[in-house]
């Protein structure tokens, strides 16, 4: 040390505050490295990261909502064989049933003849009713006219 110290004396006075200037400056440029560089990065992925998050948050609790309404919106159970409860509903929506079979806890019904946006609309109301789709073929029958054959059972509860 008393070697350094003797080195720096032995320098002018000019070269003296150079050598000073440049030891603050290689400090200031170590802080910044070492310390302030890395806090900001920190802070800028901890920033990142709490957006993320609160995004998922967002989500989360908009899919808790829809299936908390769902759950509240949930169809009573049919109150008739799941046959005569189709029977019913196609005939309540103007639908002539071409064959209805029941198959265990399923029934297949074809559709000869329906407008689409009606057959899909009825079919969208059986779901909300609790009678599922479990398979559905639809084809053109004619300009404007589908054909259609269902396999539908009731929503387990």
């Amino acid at each position: 040390m008393t070697e350094l110290r003797a080195w720096f004396t032995g320098r002018s006075l000019r070269e003296r505050r150079l050598i000073l200037v440049m030891f603050a400056l290689l400090a200031i440029t170590i802080v910044w490295a070492a310390v302030i560089r890395p806090v900001r990065d920190g802070l800028a992925s901890s920033r990142d990261a709490h957006a993320s998050a609160v995004v998922r948050l967002g989500e989360t609790e908009a899919q808790v909502r829809a299936l908390k309404s769902i759950q509240r919106s949930r169809p009573q159970p049919l109150d008739a064989p799941l046959a005569d409860a189709i029977r019913a509903r196609a005939d309540t929506a103007g639908f002539a049933l071409a064959s209805l079979e029941p198959e265990g806890d399923r029934v297949r019904i074809s559709i000869a003849s329906a407008k689409p946006g009606a057959l899909l609309g009825w079919i969208a109301g059986l779901e909300a009713e609790g009678i599922l789709v479990d398979g559905v073929t639809i084809s053109g029958a004619g300009p404007g006219i589908v054909s259609a054959t269902m396999t539908l059972k009731a929503r387990s509860a």
